[in-house]
């Protein structure tokens, strides 16, 4: 094992564990149902200011570590195949 794969592997780690993190910290959405049954509307003022909150910024932060997971997937596949 190379140092570039140990580094990679060490990415993937970090990667795999923000992302848990992330996860757990994200609110649940239970209001899908209840509006489906209830006929409600979302359509509030916080709702479409929704991309300025908090819950917006952990979504994205999740969404950027997913692709690091990804990312971090793909090149110690690609380095486990070219370096032996």
């Amino acid at each position: 094992m190379g140092p570039i794969q140990i580094i990679a592997g060490i990415l993937l780690i970090l990667a795999c564990l923000v992302i848990i993190l992330v996860v757990l910290i994200q609110d649940s959405k239970d209001q899908g149902m209840t509006s489906a049954i209830t006929g409600s509307s979302n359509d509030s003022f916080y709702g479409k200011n929704s991309g300025n909150t908090r819950e917006a910024r952990v979504a994205n932060f999740t969404r950027v570590a997913a692709f690091i997971f990804f990312a971090a997937t793909l090149a110690v596949n690609i380095i486990a195949i070219y370096v032996k």
